[in-house]
């Protein structure tokens, strides 16, 4: 049986070359770099509003003991319930319970994915409560039985006319429907469920701490109808995701719609501050807000590192990576893939599960030039490589192929032992299968570069004589 890296590196090898794949997502990828300098280019400055988010991220995860507790003081005020989830079972037991309580049977959520994270939807399955995705995208993906392949555009892998004909295949639409025509027919299939659903989930894009409140940005309107028919309303949220004022999203919504769609603003911004009041005509009886760890302590205690937790998922670092674009979002097998998901994956579910991701970058940078909040997200890589090496997370195999290799590079004497005959016969006894089967091992030379220095000097030495 496989391990999670060579899985990774079987898959990573059928997608690179899988061209359909690579037409689809690049076309994709292409129309959001054009919407998002349009959207960038909006802004007066730019760097300085970045530089402004870095340092309130800063803050905020430097004093998550203060304002967490914040949060969820103002939250109970105005009747609001928060439950502290330490990781991915207790968050499910407390949903299942709340669900149970009030005699449940059907959930419908909007696009969340802390909820992806704790594998919600196929938990609830597996205790007869039916979930249903009503984000579009996560529904297609839903229907096809899939994980998101993106952080914001979770069917981005999937072309017009693949969607259409899986609604053909289910719903009986033309085989040839219009992206009108399935939007109608998906919004057909859902509002009876926003009805009917007693529970409706979200996630939430920011927690503010000095009103208690959840902030959700969204083009479709789904979340609203999710918080609006179910009398009972769970958010599922990571403890990251805090700023420390209202105020504060007249920089942070922005900064996420810019780099996540190329919008100055997304369609629908709502900001949700507990259950219905009296004096209110629609909204929740109750309102939970479940704040997920699942692994961010185990980020926030490595200070060089913890600035991953800044991330407002915008899904900017993804759209820019050379790897991503080539290999695609399914293959990292995490909630979060490309260079945001490289870099906390392995503190979120073991570094020796899934160390590899930090590999599987070639450095350039870009993911680091193209967030919003300024992480230094290849920097973030090169020290989860060193703490892999450091805490001895590598195979014995891969230790001592290492130590070999910095024995003899530490060595001219030893480099040159060796014949170039059989160190192209070692390399292609030993690396050509993980070196990829469509590319060609490289050749050494006979003689190394110093041998054949030494040699000719010596010959214009004896000529010179």
């Amino acid at each position: 049986m496989m391990n999670t890296a060579e899985e990774f590196l079987v898959k990573s090898d059928e997608k690179a070359f899988d061209l359909p794949h690579r037409k689809t997502i690049n076309h994709n990828i292409g129309k959001y770099n054009a919407a998002v300098e349009r959207g960038l280019s909006k802004f007066e400055n730019l760097e300085a509003s970045k530089r402004k988010a870095h340092t309130l991220k800063w803050r905020v995860i430097e004093n998550l003991d203060k304002f967490l507790p914040e949060f969820e003081s103002n939250f109970q005020k105005r009747g609001g319930k928060v439950i502290w989830a330490n990781d991915a079972a207790e968050a499910q037991k407390e949903i299942l319970q709340i669900i149970q309580k009030n005699g449940g049977k059907s959930v419908i959520k909007s696009k969340s994915m802390t909820t992806e994270e704790i594998h919600l939807n196929e938990f609830l399955e597996e205790n007869q409560i039916e979930s249903l995705e009503s984000d579009l995208g996560e529904y297609i993906v839903q229907l096809l039985d899939q994980k998101p392949y993106h952080i914001v555009t979770p069917a981005m892998h999937l072309s017009k006319e693949e969607i259409a004909q899986l609604f053909h295949e289910r719903f009986g639409t033309p085989a040839d429907a219009t992206p009108p025509q399935l939007v109608q027919k998906a919004r057909e299939l859902l509002r009876e469920k926003y009805l009917k659903a007693d529970v409706g989930i979200t996630g939430g894009n920011f927690l503010i701490a000095d009103t208690g409140s959840i902030a959700l940005t969204e083009n479709e309107g789904n979340a609203r109808l999710c918080i609006t028919f179910p009398k009972i309303h769970i958010a599922i949220v990571g403890i990251e995701k805090i700023i420390p004022s209202l105020a504060d999203l007249d920089l942070f919504w922005p900064l996420l719609a810019s780099h996540g769609t190329g919008q100055n603003l997304t369609v629908y911004n709502t900001i949700l501050s507990g259950p219905r009041q009296e004096n209110e005509t629609d909204g929740p009886e109750e309102m939970y807000v479940i704040l997920l760890d699942n692994g961010r302590t185990n980020l926030l205690a490595q200070k060089e590192q913890r600035q991953a937790l800044y991330c407002i998922r915008c899904g900017a670092c993804l759209n820019a990576c050379p790897v991503y674009k080539n290999i695609g979002g399914h293959t990292y097998n995490t909630t979060y893939s490309g260079p945001i998901g490289s870099i906390i994956t392995p503190h979120f579910k073991g570094m020796a599960a899934f160390k590899h991701l930090s590999y599987a970058s070639s450095l350039c940078g870009k993911c680091s030039e193209v967030c919003p909040v300024k992480i230094d997200i290849h920097k973030m890589l090169l020290l989860n490589r060193r703490d892999a090496a450091a805490n001895h997370e590598n195979s014995k195999k891969e230790d001592m192929g290492w130590k070999l290799w910095k024995k003899g590079m530490s060595s001219r004497r030893l480099m040159d032992m060796v014949s170039g005959k059989l160190k192209n016969f070692f390399l292609k006894s030993f690396f050509k299968k993980s070196w990829g089967k469509y590319r060609a091992m490289p050749e050494i030379a006979p003689k190394s570069f110093a041998k054949q220095y030494t040699e000719r000097q010596k010959d214009n030495t004896d000529t010179a004589i």
